[in-house]
């Protein structure tokens, strides 16, 4: 079973020889640190392993295969800012562990995974303690060998880690002492990068799109880039299910199928569409679990305002077995996804498009012109859908048309937001009045999504000899907050239907 830690450290090495032969100095004092304690020396054999054309590299993650020292095993490192990553670490084996595996399959693919680079490394440990003689952090200084095929390159790293839960501040301390003594910030940002550097193997970056520089069909594969990127870097977060990835990724689906259809004359949709079905059917998959939890935590907030007095029956109980039964299914179907076939095949489609763009006649304008015309055929359409739903009377058919209207505003959402880069403010403030009726709408859509839960577990209830009652009291809840958010969508809409919005996209 893989485990989890996360690492918070800095790197450096020795500016000048004269500084490396007076080694490193001596950071008693420095901070709350009081005393330095020799831990003695190690002897490290990492091999690391990568595609052939070194996918994990490109995006800042290091697999390897380590022995020697006290937590020998395979260590997979993923980014997540700088100076800090999460090791998920397995235990010792010849071949990758399965669960580390699924964790890069999403940049792996089918490419296969295979030993890089070798690093031999000679590591002095000493324990940095505070008065009371707990760990801060661990100081290793590393002779460090790496090897290549037949190249091979040799230098000392200085690392410092800290010890969990301890304030980051301590490694700027730390570094104004090393900086005195001669030491720098390590321009690598790990050894892995600097041995790929110093043996001409720096890896190629991802593919990113053509066109010509300052024309909307650069400005939208830029902006396709950054969604195709961001798929790709939440897949492993879903599969250690973190908070709000599911929801992350999700967001990247439908930012990218949101700009095929937005940018349609820019990019050729008989291209577009099919993936955008793929995309379509991604979102889908993944949504069966986010949108549990999302309801699950509506519901429990809905249970949470009730006075005891109107909580009859194992409410609660009822509530989390519910949940559980419905979770778990959604959590394997998501899982499920990601391990298909047709995932690998979406996202290789993905990176194909943005290789060999299906750029329109469209594509050559200037991204002043372009774009905001694209954001306000957008915004047509999501006043239709509006004024339309605003005509019907209360009931499900306004109720479908009012999540049609949603949709259509989160379209509108992601169109300005995307348009940012270009259009500057203007294109931010329509995207923030847009996003306050994509709320309303959302929270009305969520409180029809909860009725229809709250019935299914009344009825549950009542088979099981249960009372019904708290059930139907939060469906009476709900039902009002529905009419009620009916009532604000004129006043919400009209602020973001003002004509100066749009006027200052022109």
């Amino acid at each position: 079973m893989a485990d989890t830690k996360r690492e918070i450290e800095r790197k450096f090495e020795f500016s000048k020889a004269k500084s490396a032969r007076r080694g490193v100095p001596d950071l008693t004092g420095t901070a709350a640190i009081a005393a330095v304690t020799d831990q003695g020396t190690v002897d490290l054999d990492a091999v690391y392993y990568d595609t052939p054309d070194q996918r994990l590299a490109a995006d800042g993650l290091t697999l390897r295969r380590r022995t020697g020292g006290a937590d020998e095993g395979w260590h997979l490192k993923l980014p997540v800012s700088p100076g800090v990553r999460d090791e998920v670490g397995a235990a010792l084996s010849d071949t990758v562990p399965p669960a580390l595996a699924s964790l890069v399959r999403s940049r792996v693919r089918d490419a296969g995974l295979g030993p890089q680079v070798r690093l031999v490394s000679s590591r002095r440990v000493s324990h940095l303690l505070d008065a009371d003689g707990a760990l801060l952090a661990e100081l290793s200084t590393d002779e460090v060998l790496a090897e290549r095929g037949d190249a091979t390159a040799g230098w000392t790293e200085v690392e410092v880690e800290l010890a969990d839960g301890v304030d980051p501040d301590l490694l700027d301390a730390v570094e104004k002492t090393f900086r005195k003594a001669g030491l720098r910030v390590s321009d690598a940002p790990s050894k892995l990068a600097r041995a790929l550097a110093e043996t001409d193997a720096e890896p190629p970056a991802r593919p990113a799109g053509g066109g010509p520089e300052g024309t909307a069909g650069a400005h939208v594969l830029a902006y396709l880039a950054e969604q195709r990127d961001a798929l790709v870097a939440q897949d492993p977060a879903v599969r250690r299910n973190l908070p709000d990835s599911v929801h992350q990724m999700r967001v990247a689906t439908r930012r990218l199928r949101s700009a095929f259809k937005t940018y349609r004359k820019v990019l050729d949709r008989e291209v577009t569409d099919p993936i955008g079905e793929e995309l379509r059917w991604l979102a889908a998959e993944l949504g069966v679990d986010r949108d549990q939890e999302v309801l699950m935590e509506r519901l429990q907030a809905q249970l949470a305002e009730l006075p005891r007095t109107l909580l009859t029956g194992p409410v609660r109980s009822r509530l989390r077995t519910w949940n559980t039964a419905r979770r778990s299914g959604s959590r394997r179907r998501a899982l499920a996804a990601l391990d298909s076939d047709r995932y690998v095949t979406l996202l290789n489609s993905l990176d194909a498009l943005l290789e060999e763009p299906p750029l329109l006649d469209g594509a050559a304008g200037s991204p002043e012109k372009v774009v905001p015309k694209a954001v306000l055929r957008d915004y047509a359409r999501l006043a239709t859908r509006i004024d339309g739903a605003l005509a019907l009377d209360a009931g499900k058919e306004r109720d479908l048309a009012l999540h049609e209207a949603r949709k259509a505003a989160k379209r509108v959402r992601y169109a300005a937001e995307s348009a940012v880069p270009e259009l500057g403010k203007p294109a931010k403030h329509l995207a923030k009045a847009v996003k306050k009726v994509q709320t309303l709408l959302g929270d009305h859509q969520d409180s029809v999504v909860a009725r229809d839960a709250l019935r299914g577990l009344a009825a549950q209830a009542a088979d099981a000899g249960e009372s019904a009652f708290t059930w139907g009291v939060l469906y009476g809840r709900e039902e009002a907050l529905a009419e009620r958010r009916e009532r604000e969508l004129p006043d919400i809409w009209a602020k973001a239907s003002a004509p100066a919005l749009r006027a200052a996209l022109r």
